[in-house]
Parts: C-alpha cells; sequence; structure tokens
C-alpha cells in the first residue's frame, strides 16, 4: 500500500495525467463533482439518470470481467434477488433479472451488449414498473505508468410509468448508485487484490 508523501505524488500525477488525456472535456466541476439538489421539477419529472467517472486501480480486463458476469449478480450486487442469463450470441446474452428496490420490486428482462474489456451495456425497454432502463459500464485505460489501472464510466438511467415510483425512487436513488457500483468495485478486489492506487471521482452528476 502508498502511505503519506508518495501518495500525495501520487495523487498529484493522477490529476495531470487524466488533464493530459481528456483535456477537451469542459471543468465545471468542483473537486471533479458535478453536485445537484432536489427541486419541485424534480417532483414531476419520470426520468432519472446518474453519470459517474472514476479512475479505479484495477486494469480493464479486471473491471469488465466482474461486471459482465451478469449470472453471477445475485451473489454480490445490493437488491438483485435472481440473475438468469440465456439466449446468447455473438454481441451479448438476454438476463432475467429480479430487483428490489424497497419498497418497490422489479422482474424483467435485459438486453445485455458487450464489447470485451471495453464496454458492458444493459437496457430493458418492457418492464412493469418502468418503461425503460439502462445500465451501462464503459472502461479506458487508466494511467501510463501504471497498467493496472483504468478509468470507468458509469451510467444508470431509466424512466418510471408512475410518477409516484418516480419520486418514490428519489427518495434513495443515489444511495442505490453508490452502493451498487461500490459492490462491483468490491467484488473486484475480492478476485484481483487490493488495487494498485486508490479510487478517484473525475466526475459525477445526477438528474
Amino acid at each position: 500500500m502508498l502511505k503519506g508523501s508518495t501518495l500525495k505524488a501520487l495523487d498529484v500525477r493522477i490529476w495531470q495525467s487524466f488533464i493530459e488525456t481528456s483535456c477537451q472535456q469542459k471543468r465545471s466541476y468542483v473537486n471533479g463533482i458535478q453536485r445537484t439538489y432536489l427541486t419541485f421539477n424534480d417532483l414531476r419529472n419520470k426520468n432519472r439518470s446518474y453519470t459517474k467517472k472514476e479512475l479505479v486501480g484495477y486494469s480493464m480486463q479486471d473491471m469488465y470481467s466482474v461486471v459482465s458476469d451478469v449470472s453471477n449478480y445475485y451473489k454480490f450486487v445490493p437488491y438483485v434477488k435472481r440473475s438468469h442469463v440465456h439466449s446468447r450470441d455473438n454481441a451479448g446474452f438476454k438476463a432475467d433479472l429480479i430487483v428490489g428496490f424497497p419498497p418497490l420490486n422489479e422482474a424483467y428482462t435485459s438486453r445485455v451488449t458487450l464489447q470485451p474489456t471495453t464496454l458492458v451495456k444493459s437496457e430493458c425497454h418492457d418492464g412493469r414498473l418502468f418503461n425503460y432502463l439502462l445500465n451501462e459500464w464503459r472502461f479506458s485505460p487508466g494511467l501510463k505508468d501504471i497498467p493496472n489501472s483504468c478509468v470507468l464510466d458509469f451510467k444508470v438511467a431509466f424512466r418510471f410509468r408512475s410518477l409516484l415510483h418516480s419520486n418514490i425512487a428519489n427518495l434513495f436513488f443515489d444511495l442505490i448508485c453508490d452502493q451498487m457500483e461500490n459492490a462491483f468495485i468490491q467484488e473486484v478486489r475480492r478476485r484481483s487484490g487490493p488495487p494498485s492506487i486508490r479510487s478517484h471521482v473525475l466526475e459525477s452528476k445526477r438528474s
């Protein structure tokens, strides 16, 4: 593990490297995080989305192997009670899931698209509680001098059929998204060992 002055120097290198590789992006954030707050308009909105960009101390392959392991989600992803994979083809597969977001429970089938080591995208258009659900993970190279690192872009988006369900979900939406992402990181740690560097949130946005 890295400590003290070595860790501080690494933090500087992390930000310098990210600026060099992502200089085309606008920095309208405070410490890499854009904070949003609940307004009256949120209560009339059936759409919810959450995006996060994070530098992590695992390789693209490490992250991809865990996120694409949908058949075992029920073992380590919070609120996933069942995850069954079927109908495999060259582009991915379909997955039947039962997810409980207290006090809501939903059983649905997602189409999962895979691009090895770079993308895992899950979409559903016929849920009982929602019209659309998207979970998307993208993985890109991390620091040049630390091969065992990558940048992950995590996105959750959905549109509820009911405004009531949307407002109920809004109460715990951020918490669930954070718990889900953290569960994947912890599973990678269990399979691959401690991270090579400390994770750094580069961007975060909720709407």
